[in-house]
């Protein structure tokens, strides 16, 4: 619910507070935001580049994350707790935001994303999340310093934004795919690869602003039917380039690997 968030927001327009005022956001200079019927709330302030995963992704993702596959990588992020302020930058669905919430009861979580398909399911995800329509690469309506939690999973990573409102004594936890990660897929039917440089993409990305606490490769073997399969791929970039008649139609076995890193601020 947007209600719990509001105080950790400001004005993407002007940076001053923000309150409520029935189904909108107001600042003191009454720059005003409209909260979506399906409880997000628009703070681009009308600047987006791009409009993020479509429905289709969304609902592949959706099914894809509800059949509990990569339920390993949200028990990994929910072995950290928190309390006070969990922003999840690129939320998606929030499926990860709402897990990791389950296990700090005293945490307020808030999803950043560019997606308003995305942004309709994250609103929804738990009582105590809030969803935030806001491009990742532009500043952030988040006040300074007052996330104990940053999630950051297969998401853009803004490094000076990500500091500039993570708290001194907070975490950023950054999931990135490892070097195997759906490997099977990608030699077999031309998926999209994990990018060599990956790691020092990473590093180089967040370097300034954070050090590097901890990092874990967190591995599963899945068993996957045709259908969990395009399902998969539909949820991917690799959706707009792999034909979906071109995948299998049989049980496959495909590897799940992520890098779990651990940041602190600088």
């Amino acid at each position: 619910m947007i209600d719990g968030a509001i105080r950790f927001l400001w004005c993407p327009v002007c940076r001053e507070p923000l309150s409520r005022h029935e189904r909108a956001l107001r600042c003191p200079r009454r720059h005003s935001f409209d909260m979506a019927r399906q409880g997000y709330v628009d703070l681009s302030a009308g600047r987006l580049p791009h409009t993020g995963d479509t429905a289709e992704m969304v609902a592949d993702r959706a099914a894809f994350l509800s059949a509990g596959h990569y339920r390993f990588i949200a028990e990994a992020l929910a072995a950290h707790r928190a309390e006070g302020l969990v922003v999840d930058a690129g939320t998606g669905t929030g499926d990860y935001l709402a897990r990791f919430l389950e296990g700090s009861p005293d945490a307020t979580g808030l999803g950043l994303d560019v997606s308003k398909p995305a942004l309709r399911r994250a609103a929804k995800a738990h009582p105590r999340a809030a969803a935030v329509l806001t491009d990742l690469w532009r500043p952030l309506p988040v006040a300074d310093a007052t996330a104990a939690v940053i999630l950051n999973v297969f998401a853009p990573r803004n490094g000076p934004e990500y500091r500039r409102i993570l708290r001194p004594d907070g975490l950023l936890l950054v999931v990135t795919p490892a070097a195997d990660h759906l490997t099977e897929l990608i030699t077999a039917y031309g998926l999209i690869q994990v990018d060599p440089e990956k790691a020092a993409r990473v590093s180089g990305s967040l370097g300034e602003h954070f050090t590097l606490d901890a990092a874990a490769t967190h591995r599963r073997e899945l068993r996957l039917t045709a259908g969990e399969t395009r399902t998969l791929v539909g949820m991917t970039p690799s959706a707009r380039h792999v034909p979906m008649g071109d995948l299998p139609g049989h049980d496959v076995t495909v590897t799940a690997a992520v890098e779990v890193a651990v940041y602190r601020p600088r």
